[in-house]
């Protein structure tokens, strides 16, 4: 039985095969940059795809967390592993949220400090 993630593979695979016969140079130009930013050098297979992983929920990629989901598995990623990676993706949500807010108070601290222009 398939799950909604096995499925979701699926039907990515089908569409880009048809991206495959429409603009082949580009699929096979992103094919080979996947695979070799994948090949393992100071980072092994399995720590690139945590990192994979971790990217695919920051950009909220349904289809790459499918992806690299599975390849999480297939690289002997322990389940443990795979939450502290998405720990980290937590909280670099969570940083990004926290900066932009504090950079609104700065704003509007500004701008509250400036007379508003009279209106002629």
């Amino acid at each position: 039985m398939a799950g909604e993630f096995t499925d979701r593979i699926a039907e990515v695979d089908s569409y880009a095969a048809q991206l495959r016969q429409l603009i082949p140079e580009t699929v096979k130009a992103f094919g080979q940059l996947s695979r070799t930013a994948q090949i393992a050098g100071a980072l092994d297979a399995k720590t690139k795809e945590l990192i994979a992983l971790a990217i695919s929920v920051a950009t909220k990629c349904d289809g790459c967390i499918a992806y690299h989901a599975r390849n999480a598995v297939r690289t002997g990623a322990s389940r443990q592993e795979v939450a502290e990676a998405l720990g980290v993706t937590i909280q670099m949500g969570g940083g990004p949220g926290i900066t932009i807010a504090a950079d609104a108070l700065r704003a509007y601290d500004e701008f509250a400090a400036t007379p508003p222009a009279s209106k002629a």
